[in-house]
């Protein structure tokens, strides 16, 4: 990964302010099948959240297990702290 490109791509995501520029953004960056993909790891992790087990989740979303297991192991690993089963959540103050 080209870490300079990474943290311009985190940059432009970052000032992005509308769901519109958003949506526009990811119609114009991401393939057909990464709009299909990206949508599902964010159901993935929500309703791991939720506790689903692994196999419910990919049985609803008519993916693999592996799939699912990605996930889980990047929530072990301290990712998507702010997401809840109902979405994105803002940090507490002085949490």
């Amino acid at each position: 990964m080209n870490v300079k490109y990474f943290n311009e791509l985190v940059s432009t995501v970052a000032a992005i302010t509308s769901k519109k520029e958003m949506a526009d953004f990811l119609y114009g960056i991401l393939t057909p099948q990464e709009l299909d993909e990206v949508p599902t790891r964010l159901q993935i992790v929500k309703l791991l959240k939720k506790g689903i087990p692994q196999h419910e989740i990919a049985k609803r979303l008519k993916i693999g297990v592996a799939t699912v297991t990605r996930g889980s192991k990047e929530i072990s690993q301290g990712r998507f702290n702010n997401i809840t089963a109902k979405g994105w959540q803002l940090p507490l103050k002085g949490g």
